[in-house]
């Protein structure tokens, strides 16, 4: 898909992995990810296995497949820079919340919209009678964008298997949010049509580091295409210049 393709910047010995959400693709995390690399920084940003082509593509991997691409990519950028931070939308944000989970060495993340908290039985009971009746797909969950005439190059269906696979590997995240102790920067929208206010809520309390929380007031769930992107650039920006430090200094 255009403008899809994964993004890698070499800058200084600071690094800060960029992540994707569920069904999209580079496209919404780039003008991010350029800021970051603007500063100095080693950035990279991967396409997740199954996005970015066609959705016949996505319908057969699983959160191990998204999870295990994330962690490959941690695993490369902190082989070559001294300290590592993560950003992430929506799935994004659940994947680097598990990556600070897993490695305590993480600077620090920052994550918009993050689902930490995945919903229950009311929704997944539903999905499951779909697939039972021979269902695969459902209407796309992108560009929920408050801003008119911005589009996510997200795709246009939802493989209702990738959905179910994606709240079971939330629900293992939900249990090791205390497992996190970089500092956490939070970057809710205030509206969101995706994901539910009880992930945000969830990760303010449950997070074993210090987690600041900014409220974005004119985005809906992909803030990084929308009327507040200035602001979660430069919050993100200025975040990685805390917890990594000036790239220019460390040189």
């Amino acid at each position: 898909m255009t403008g899809a393709e994964p993004y890698s910047a070499e800058g200084g010995p600071t690094g800060v992995l960029v992540l994707h959400g569920f069904t999209g693709n580079p496209q919404s995390m780039r003008s991010l990810a350029e800021r970051l690399a603007g500063a100095g920084h080693t950035v990279e940003l991967p396409l997740l296995p199954g996005h970015g082509t066609a959705v016949e593509d996505m319908a057969t991997t699983r959160w191990e497949d998204w999870s295990g691409a994330a962690e490959a990519a941690y695993q490369a950028l902190a082989a070559r820079c001294e300290r590592v931070a993560v950003t992430g939308l929506s799935m994004g944000g659940a994947l680097a919340c598990s990556l600070a989970a897993d490695h305590p060495e993480v600077a620090g993340i920052a994550v918009v919209n993050p689902i930490v908290a995945a919903p229950g039985d009311e929704l997944r009971g539903p999905i499951r009678d779909l697939l039972a009746s021979g269902e695969t797909f459902v209407d796309g969950i992108g560009s929920d964008i408050a801003k008119e005439g911005v589009v996510e190059a997200s795709y246009s269906r939802t493989p209702l298997a990738c959905v179910l696979s994606l709240f079971e590997g939330v629900d293992s995240l939900g249990e090791r949010l205390g497992a996190i102790g970089c500092p956490v920067l939070l970057l809710t929208s205030r509206e969101d049509h995706v994901v539910t206010a009880d992930s945000g809520e969830l990760l303010e309390q449950a997070a074993g580091g210090p987690v600041e929380r900014v409220w974005l007031e004119r985005s809906y769930h992909v803030a990084t295409l929308d009327w507040d992107a200035p602001v979660v650039e430069e919050r993100v920006v200025a975040f990685a210049a805390e917890v990594l430090g000036s790239p220019a200094a460390s040189r």
